[in-house]
């Protein structure tokens, strides 16, 4: 997932397919792109480690995957490949965060700075705004259509909470704006399942992987709040833990800590 409640910080490198580096200043978006004038385009986002995009194809499958879905052109994977490579050595930072935009008329590859909060969060925990949701056409695709997601979390975060967690209409718990939802009941680890509307996170299909037995599939808010442990995982923000829901209280737990530990241990050996 990308992310939202914890801004991406500063742009450091900018690359456009067909002309490569440009500078972070300069215009590379047309007024009467339909990605601008419709939010007909897509993007991915990405954590980098010491220099290398992680689960770099996950994400290009996904882009490819939204691509399809919003009937845009596939995305060259050569293309975006140069691009990611140029844009990173331009920035010459080794940890930071990479994003992809394919529009009708461009494709861009974008580097930024970590944001700074990232390990103050992890330490604190998250507070979440239940926010009832319906969920449209465009459920998993990873769209710039964004704006209702931004919203929910702008509205979390005037009411004091971090982040908003999207429950359907039926109480159905989904996900977050940016990130996938997980709790813990005992010793089992559960996760809403991809059958329902949620974005199929890549840093969710790696955690699946490092945690071993996960129970997927659809669980009420009455459960969730019932809950052990709850924790997010997104692309950027890794494994956050939560700490309130609502009114709810809980404890950062130990499924949330030793899943962090193994997927940093994960990304960084490449």
């Amino acid at each position: 997932m990308g992310e939202g409640a914890t801004p991406v910080g500063m742009l450091l490198a900018l690359a456009q397919l067909g002309r490569g580096v440009v500078p972070p200043d300069e215009p590379v978006l047309r007024a009467d792109d339909e990605g601008v004038l419709r939010g007909r385009a897509v993007f991915e986002t990405l954590r980098v480690y010491d220099g290398r995009p992680f689960e770099f194809h996950p994400h290009f499958d996904r882009l490819t995957e939204s691509a399809r879905k919003l009937r845009l052109p596939p995305p060259p994977l050569t293309g975006f490949q140069s691009l990611a490579h140029d844009a990173l050595a331009a920035a010459a930072v080794p940890d930071c965060v990479l994003r992809f935009l394919w529009t009708p008329a461009t494709g861009l590859a974008l580097v930024s700075a970590l944001p700074p909060n990232l390990e103050e969060l992890r330490e604190r925990g998250l507070r979440l705004q239940v926010c009832e949701w319906a969920t449209g056409v465009l459920a998993g695709a990873k769209s710039t259509s964004y704006a209702a997601n931004i919203t929910a979390q702008a509205d979390a975060e005037a009411a004091g909470f971090d982040d908003a967690l999207f429950v359907g209409t039926d109480g159905t718990v989904l996900e977050a704006p940016t990130a996938n939802v997980w709790f813990r009941e005992g010793d089992t680890l559960l996760t809403p399942s991809l059958e329902l509307p949620i974005l199929a996170g890549v840093t969710r299909g790696v955690a699946l992987r490092l945690a071993g037995p996960v129970e997927e599939g659809t669980y009420d808010l009455a459960r969730l709040l019932a809950a052990d442990e709850v924790f997010l995982t997104s692309s950027v923000r890794e494994v956050m833990p939560v700490v309130r829901i609502g009114d709810r209280a809980f404890e950062r737990g130990p499924a949330a800590a030793g899943l962090q530990e193994a997927l940093r241990r994960y990304a960084e050996a490449g």
